[in-house]
């Protein structure tokens, strides 16, 4: 529990005498003066030009061409075809936002008379955002819980054809930005792990999924945006947005980590980010624009800014930036008058149209078979509208799966679970039961940037409001989202519900069917219980969003609750829907919590798939795609910088050191010896398993140093050349039928390394009595490190760690692999 601080002031009524008192007050305008001379001193300290920073993140020009080659070299010669079409003012015109009768998120403004409709982009975490006869799809943290690349697949090809349907273009995600470096991060929930490796894994999964449905994929955000706080210049207070100062290594080790498994899946665009990195906006950042994403990776799409995140005319159009959005004030004529005043030449305009067309002819949406854009997004559901049903029979089994996958049992003394059938009563206590007390659209304010947020945000509870979000307003919640279930987090990812299945509906429907009693109480912080209850289920949540970040990582009411039933109730399970970590440790040692599920955000069947869970329909499979800590303290890393204490050096430009380089989650915990909670990749089953049989060969002294390969989209081609392979067998010894995610990882020899790092996982299912073998392949750059000297990916000599287990710290097989002589 954190020791709340209270502020020390002076109180003439406890001054016993009047000598004590001017002794006091004396000595207060001594402290003032002497206060306010440090005051000036640290105001004339204070930066107040960004040249100051020039350099930091150094200048990459000019901006790569796409190739005319390999996979994409159709799509680049027809768009190079249109583009020598089109006037100068018709490229322009591409390269912002126009407007749209429609409930586009954006819109890029088409070429009526030569055929080119223009591209709708849409929100698109869980599925199409702010629309109607939609799928609510898990999220992306309850995506990463399942650790099911098959599954991510499935679910990314459906949510990709339902937004095809709607008309959509361009789906703006998946997200592998923010991370997870901040434990408190408002947007942590829409990426799929803190792991660099399972969110490329997936990622590459999520992007062959969307884009195979025919839509433009989006990986946002681009790059090392890892906190809300500070994203956005305060124009008020004259600061610009947080910059994120991260080293070579670190860039390429863990944030770009992702991306590159994305790119090399063919991502069609990627979405630059609101933050600076190491001190110069991401959006005009020609360091991560023009070297790193379209050079060093080589993708071949094009890059849009988040909204409202360009900086800058044509600094931001040399760096590699393709299209603003919503739109621009700097660009159009001024972009027209760059190229006609010789500041930009027109051959680089010419080659930010040929990428978003390219795209488009990419993804085949010139066929007669696309939809017009837009046409299935009304602007205001509150309107009159068609209806453009997208939902499609056959995802069904994907969105069950999905929920039910990512959920993770942490918790199951005795066997508690699953429930029986033949129980006679069940209590239920806790917020996060009901459905939310609203799942209905907000009608458009004219003129406003932005459509209403969708469900996620009707659960929450406002607390203050403080100004922040685009410069306008920042929403600050509490901890948790007391007015209903949550099946997603808020903001630009939410999901838009066409029906919610909640826990209490679900229970409801299992106890008619058993014979079961219920009794309930969703209100009471100290509710009273029934004795003969054979079971009492608490179900709280853990609220976060876009826009802000989450102020805990527990709160002291669902704990209280939780402590308060499991006094009364010998049978306490505790279920958590949960947008990040959560952690547990107010309530997890009482001796009656006898179970404890972390239900993430499962999209609409989720409370159907909780039940089905509790009861042994389904064996939990899910594991945990980031570490809970026993304190808050333990991650390390928090939120930065804090602005109240003006004037200092960096108060109109805020600075987050990533000191920690690559430790962060599991990595800073090994590094630093911490025992967590409940580790990375930690996960119960109804059933055991057992590992045996580790064998490992690999290159021996035959592998170069450094890769040597051609350019392609990801990177050196050999990057992704296997040059070992592991194999284990994995028995199912228990007595039920289950999915086991067996895990790999690798100690890498050298100094200042992590101790391990997840390089593989597989998702057997697996009969009681069977075993199966589980094969994993090391790539090239699964065992190499960056080096900053060579600017290359390097293979180490030496003695390379091998791991195989359920869980980066229960890992009963090990081995090493020789790499040189």
């Amino acid at each position: 529990m954190r020791e709340m601080q209270y502020p020390q002031t002076l109180r003439f009524q406890d001054t016993p005498n009047l000598t004590m008192f001017l002794t006091s007050v004396s000595g207060f305008l001594a402290l003032s003066l002497l206060n306010h001379g440090v005051l000036a001193q640290n105001q004339a300290d204070v930066i107040t030009d960004d040249a100051h920073f020039y350099g930091q993140s150094p200048p990459v020009y000019p901006t790569p061409e796409q190739a005319e080659t390999g996979s994409w070299s159709v799509a680049v010669s027809k768009a190079k075809g249109l583009v020598a079409q089109l006037t100068l003012e018709e490229k322009v015109n591409l390269t912002a936002g126009g407007q749209t009768a429609t409930g586009c998120s954006g819109f890029i403004p088409g070429v009526p008379r030569l055929g080119f409709p223009g591209l709708c982009l849409a929100d698109a975490g869980n599925g199409v955002r702010n629309t109607d006869y939609v799928s609510a799809f898990p999220a992306g943290i309850h995506v990463g819980a399942s650790w099911n690349p098959e599954l991510t697949y499935s679910r990314s090809y459906y949510m990709g054809s339902e937004a095809k349907t709607k008309g959509v273009n361009v789906l703006l995600g998946p997200v592998f930005g923010p991370l997870g470096r901040v434990v408190e991060g408002g947007r942590n929930w829409e990426g799929f792990s803190n792991d660099p490796y399972l969110a490329g894994r997936l990622g590459h999964e999520a992007i062959a999924g969307i884009q195979n449905a025919g839509v433009i994929a989006c990986g946002k955000h681009w790059l090392a945006q890892e906190q809300e706080t500070h994203r956005l210049a305060a124009r008020a207070t004259n600061a610009e947005a947080i910059s994120s100062n991260v080293d070579d290594k670190t860039l390429h080790e863990l944030y770009m980590w992702p991306f590159a498994d994305a790119v090399h899946a063919g991502l069609a665009s990627v979405m630059c980010s609101y933050n600076r990195a190491n001190n110069s906006y991401a959006c005009q950042n020609s360091k991560l624009l023009n070297g790193l994403l379209k050079g060093e990776l080589g993708f071949q799409g094009f890059v849009v800014s988040d909204w409202g995140a360009q900086h800058s005319g044509m600094a931001s159009a040399l760096a590699g930036l393709d299209v603003a959005m919503p739109s621009s004030i700097v660009w159009g004529k001024n972009l027209t008058l760059g190229v006609n005043n010789g500041t930009i030449p027109e051959s680089h305009v010419d080659g930010m149209a040929t990428r978003i067309l390219a795209t488009w002819y990419q993804l085949n949406q010139d066929q007669p078979d696309f939809p017009t854009p837009g046409h299935g997004l009304a602007k205001d559901l509150t309107a009159p509208h068609p209806i453009v049903d997208a939902r499609n029979a056959s995802s069904k089994s994907t969105l069950w799966d999905g929920a039910v996958e990512g959920h993770v049992l942490v918790k199951n003394d005795n066997k508690t679970l699953p429930l029986k059938s033949d129980l006679k009563l069940v209590s239920l206590f806790g917020y996060s039961h009901k459905a939310p007390d609203k799942n209905n659209p907000e009608p458009v304010v004219e003129g406003a940037m932005f459509a209403p947020w969708a469900i996620g945000a009707q659960s929450a509870n406002i607390t203050e409001l403080n100004g922040g979000f685009l410069g306008n307003l920042n929403l600050t919640y509490s901890a948790i989202a007391p007015n209903g279930t949550i099946i997603s987090g808020g903001g630009s990812g939410a999901a838009a519900a066409s029906w919610i299945s909640s826990p209490f509906d679900a229970l409801v429907s299992r106890a008619r069917k058993d014979g079961t009693a219920l009794f309930w109480d969703f209100e009471s912080w100290d509710p009273s219980v029934n004795p003969t209850s054979q079971a009492c289920i608490v179900a709280g949540n853990a609220w976060a969003s876009e826009g802000w970040d989450r102020p805990a990582i527990y709160d002291d009411y669902t704990d209280s609750l939780i402590n308060n039933v499991a006094d009364k109730c010998a049978n306490t399970i505790v279920v958590l829907h949960n947008a990040g970590a959560r952690v547990v440790d107010g309530f997890i040692s009482h001796p009656n919590v006898t179970a404890v599920i972390y239900a993430h955000l499962p999209g609409q069947d989720s409370g159907e798939a909780l039940v089905s869970l509790l009861y042994g329909d389904e064996n939990p499979s899910g594991r945990l795609p980031y570490t809970v800590a026993r304190n808050e303290t333990d991650y390390g890393i928090t939120l930065k910088p804090d602005l109240t204490l003006a004037p200092h050096k960096f108060q109109h430009f805020p600075q987050s050191d990533f000191s920690e380089g690559v430790f962060i989650d599991y990595r800073h915990f090994d590094a630093k010896n911490i025992t967590p909670r409940y580790e990375f990749g930690f996960g119960l089953s109804y059933t055991t398993f057992e590992y045996t049989d580790l064998q490992v060969s690999g290159p021996g002294a035959q592998a170069s140093e450094y890769p040597t390969g051609a350019l392609t989209e990801g990177g050196r081609a050999d990057l992704w050349d296997v040059v070992a392979v592991v194999s284990a067998k994995v028995s199912n010894t228990g007595d039920v039928d289950g999915k086991e995610v067996a895990q790999l990882y690798v100690g890498t020899p050298g100094d200042d390394v992590p101790v391990r790092q997840l390089r593989g996982f597989k998702k057997p299912s697996i009969k009681s009595g069977d075993t199966v073998e589980v094969k994993f392949e090391l790539t090239r750059r699964d065992l190499s490190v960056w080096n900053v000297v060579a600017q290359e990916w390097q293979l180490q000599r030496g003695d390379y760690n091998i791991f195989v287990g359920s869980s980066s710290r229960d890992l009963p097989l090990q081995s090493t692999l020789k790499i040189g002589a």
